[in-house]
């Protein structure tokens, strides 16, 4: 794994290249994530597939602040795909990442060859989902260990190893290595109705839902299936299928690559 920085569009971004002679994947990480989060992908996907994942703006090693609207995300990911000029690529996404990565083959259709979605729908608002945003109040600034910060986050979410993937160690004490604003802004940013863009994508899309996901109705993602789309719900996941079944989502990925790709 060769975690390096790259700049673009006067922006600076962390990247992971996960390596390996496989055909190469883009990856995209949901909000309060980042890149080095798809290791265990990558570590199953084995040869066959090189992971490559960018720290999306404001997330990870990117830099902080600016415009967290959907056109700078789809900007950012359209650019670094012509900076790695490798051609058309599979393209992987989480959460918000997966918004960022369908509006990308959607609007960008020369530079995705297929989609995977994992647990994110085409619209994300009130009513159609319960909670559509993380309240972020009373959450950590500062914790003097790593297993501090943890504990105060698993009071916060269902999901902290997630979270703590974020963590880093400063001279004050341990914190996420992410702005709150700038993540609540994310969160807004990606609020909606997001059909057009999902109905306007034509490459083959592989879309997964949890079982018990919060954030993608069954009934939501029953009416995105198309010609086209393939749905596929592992049993017993909520919305991090990447952490919940890291076997089963690898085998999903892979298998529709495989075909698709």
């Amino acid at each position: 794994m060769i975690e390096s920085t790259v700049h673009l569009r006067g922006r600076r971004f962390g990247q992971v290249d996960f390596g390996g002679p496989g055909r190469p994947l883009l990856a995209l990480h949901g909000s309060f994530g980042r890149g080095s989060q798809f290791a265990r992908l990558a570590a199953d996907l084995g040869t066959e597939f090189r992971v490559i994942a960018l720290d999306q703006r404001g997330h990870g090693r990117s830099e902080h602040g600016g415009d967290f609207g959907r056109a700078e995300f789809v900007a950012d990911a359209a650019e670094f795909l012509r900076h790695l000029d490798l051609g058309p690529l599979p393209v992987l996404g989480h959460s918000l990442g997966g918004l960022n990565a369908f509006q990308l083959a959607a609007r960008h259709p020369d530079l995705v060859s297929a989609l995977v979605v994992e647990d994110f729908g085409a619209v994300m608002r009130a009513p159609e989902v319960e909670h559509p945003e993380l309240d972020l109040t009373g959450w950590p600034l500062l914790a003097d260990s790593a297993a501090g910060l943890r504990a105060a986050l698993a009071e916060l979410v269902p999901v902290a190893d997630y979270f703590m993937a974020s963590a880093i160690e400063t001279a004050q004490g341990w914190r996420l290595c992410f702005d709150y604003a700038d993540m609540a802004a994310a969160q807004r940013g990606g609020l909606g109705d997001h059909w057009p863009d999902w109905l306007a994508v034509r490459c083959p899309i592989l879309l997964l839902r949890g079982q018990h996901s919060p954030l993608l109705p069954a009934a939501l993602a029953a009416d995105m299936v198309r010609p086209g789309v393939e749905l596929l719900e592992l049993p017993g996941c909520g919305h991090w299928i990447h952490d919940d079944d890291p076997a089963g989502f690898a085998a999903a990925v892979r298998g529709f690559l495989r075909q698709a790709a």
